[in-house]
């Protein structure tokens, strides 16, 4: 007996579903499993997870912070680079910070809770703190001294042309210094929380300063990877940490050295991204090798 067509189409829609079901539903998810649990597969699919003294301590793959419950760095810790993920490094909150070049203007309101960090900012702060933690220059170009982005917002008589009729370093409030005392002979004033002078007319002006072209702190260290979970620094931010740490630990800087060479991976099939290095393993070879005092 020949089934109507439109049961007939039913069927064999019902007969795909089912086998696909099986295939996509059960055989390749399984196969899948079967091979994560294979010799050299199995840790990966576990979560490459690391462990000390028998418990777990984090993951080789997702970064992680060292620092005090004030969120200050511990010194005999080698440091990860910053994380816009959550509060850092957290994976059910993976984002960058979307800020870009041209951020360069903080918003300063009347609650400081409301206030927000342009990312020249971030840098900046960023840049003087790692300075005075490794005892180096942390300044950097378009930097004042306290930290902030050093940018002006420069009134003109008509304008953009025209004489400079009033200046503002926009991300300073009072006490502090403005670090420019003038701009075009006009005195620089500071900024009042709630303003928007960009808005008001201002063109926003960022002032190089006299840091060095090629500042001594590393960009990793002052700037969020695109997933905030990055667990590597490069190796030259690592090795600024080098003789903080091994003064910490009353350690040879040459065999912490040599720690940090020993944990170094190089650009994935030779080509692909730049050298890192893992800072929750080489924090954990510290730890075996040169126990805290």
């Amino acid at each position: 007996m020949r089934l109507p067509t439109w049961l007939a189409r039913h069927l064999a829609a019902l007969r795909a579903l089912l086998v696909f079901t099986i295939l996509l539903g059960f055989a390749y998810p399984l196969a899948l499993v079967a091979v994560g649990r294979l010799p050299g597969l199995a840790d990966r699919a576990d979560g490459s997870l690391l462990t000390a003294d028998g418990r777990t301590v984090g993951s080789a793959l997702i970064g992680q912070s060292f620092t005090d419950p004030d969120g200050n760095p511990v010194p005999r810790y080698f440091q990860s680079r910053p994380s816009a993920a959550g509060d850092g490094y957290d994976p059910t909150a993976t984002a960058a910070s979307n800020l870009g070049p041209e951020s360069v203007v903080d918003t300063i309101a009347a609650d400081p809770e409301e206030s927000t960090q342009s990312l020249l900012t971030q840098v900046c702060e960023r840049s003087r703190a790692v300075g005075e933690l490794e005892r180096v220059d942390g300044r950097r170009p378009y930097c004042t001294v306290d930290g902030v982005g050093a940018v002006l917002a420069v009134f003109r008589a008509d304008g953009l042309s025209g004489p400079v009729t009033r200046v503002v370093s926009v991300n300073q409030v009072a006490p502090a210094t403005p670090f420019l005392t003038s701009y075009e002979g006009v005195p620089v004033e500071l900024a009042q929380p709630g303003e928007d002078y960009v808005a008001a007319g201002g063109l926003a002006t960022p002032i190089r300063g006299d840091a060095p072209a090629d500042p001594a702190v590393p960009t990793d260290a002052v700037t969020a990877s695109g997933s905030g979970l990055d667990p590597h620094i490069s190796p030259a931010y690592a090795e600024l940490q080098v003789s903080r740490v091994a003064r910490e630990r009353a350690a040879d800087p040459a065999a912490v050295g040599r720690l940090v060479a020993e944990h170094t991976t190089g650009r994935s099939l030779g080509f692909l991204g730049e050298p890192g290095v893992n800072v929750l393993e080489l924090n954990l070879a510290l730890d075996r090798e040169f126990p805290a005092r």
